[in-house]
Parts: structure tokens; sequence; C-alpha cells
């Protein structure tokens, strides 16, 4: 199965090794990580972190993607996750982290919206779920401007977190409201 995508502005590329360090500099930007929990220094844990997300094997259809600008195929945006919840399940969940200098200008969605689709083009799909600290608005609105509704608010690794949800019907509602606006 091809798992590579490419939307109006962004190729979508299966996350692999090649992609280590320039998701390692990503992370170690304060400011990219200041909502999300560990220990984002470089380090052995973040190393750790890092290599075992690469590597690991969510199943045949979930992974994570690096995002490209079409206009600049070879450096890294980000990356963007349909993966089991937390990484063990057994909800699936969808994620998404840019670089600053991506951000602003819609590629979170835009990167997000193209994998939700592929989420839901397996028929066992009937719901994604996707979360993010209270104060990170920036995230807050991806998730809403992609589809997902506000299921509740937890604390999530300590963290105040609001969690969102998105099942197959609304998904498909959307689909048929964006091809009537379109017609």
């Amino acid at each position: 199965m091809d798992l590579h995508f490419e939307t109006a502005n962004l190729l979508l590329r299966p996350r692999t090794f090649e992609h280590f360090e320039a998701c390692l500099r990503m992370d170690q930007d304060p400011q990219v990580t200041r909502f999300i929990p560990g220990e984002w220094d470089g380090g052995q844990w973040h190393r750790g972190f890092l290599q075992a997300r690469i590597s690991q094997d969510f199943g045949e259809r979930c992974g994570y993607w690096a995002i490209f600008a079409r206009q600049a195929p070879d450096e890294l945006l980000g990356w963007v996750s349909f993966i089991p919840f937390d990484a063990v399940g057994p909800e699936l969940e969808m994620g998404w982290r840019l670089v600053q200098r991506a951000w602003g200008r819609g590629f979170a969605s835009e990167a997000a919206r193209r994998i939700v689709e592929h989420a839901f083009a397996d028929p066992q799909v009937e719901r994604l779920v996707a979360d993010a600290h209270v104060d990170n608005l920036a995230s807050l609105a991806v998730a809403r401007k992609i589809g997902f509704r506000v299921s509740h608010d937890a604390d999530f690794e300590g963290l105040p977190s609001r969690f969102f949800e998105m099942t197959r019907e609304d998904f498909l509602r959307q689909q048929a409201s964006a091809g009537l606006s379109r017609a």
C-alpha cells in the first residue's frame, strides 16, 4: 500500500530515520513543545522516544507522515500522525507538530485533513480522537477546523487537556457538506 500523499500545498511521506535529526531539532524548540510532556532536550529520553516512534509498526494504515511543502520538498515542516492512542490504543488518535516557520499557514490542517481522509477510507475505522493542552490555542483550532468536536476535558500526563473525537458519521457529513458547497 502506497502511503505517500499529496495535497494542494504539501507532500506527506512516511516518517523514517532519514527525518530523525530534523525532528529532533524541531522538538528542541521550546515553543514547539511547550504544551507537550517530555524532556525535549536532545538527550537520551528524547532520542529514545523518537527512535521508538519511528521504528514502531503501528499497523498497516497507521503511522507518522513527514510534511514537506511542494515548493521545498527537502525541508521538513513537521509531521502528522494516525496511530493507536498514546501508541497503545485501542482508540485511534490523530496528532501533528510543526516547526515554527510553518505555523499560521494552514499546513497542519491541510496535512491532518488528508490523513483523516486516509483513516476513514478504512471501513473498520469508526472513530478518531485527538487531544491538546487547553492553552494550545493553535492546536485546538486545527482540531476544530478539520472537523473534530470536543468530547471532554481531562488531565493527560498531568497536564490539562481537551479531548476531541470524530466519528465516521461526522466525517461523511462533512464530506457531503463540502461537496454541496463546491457545487
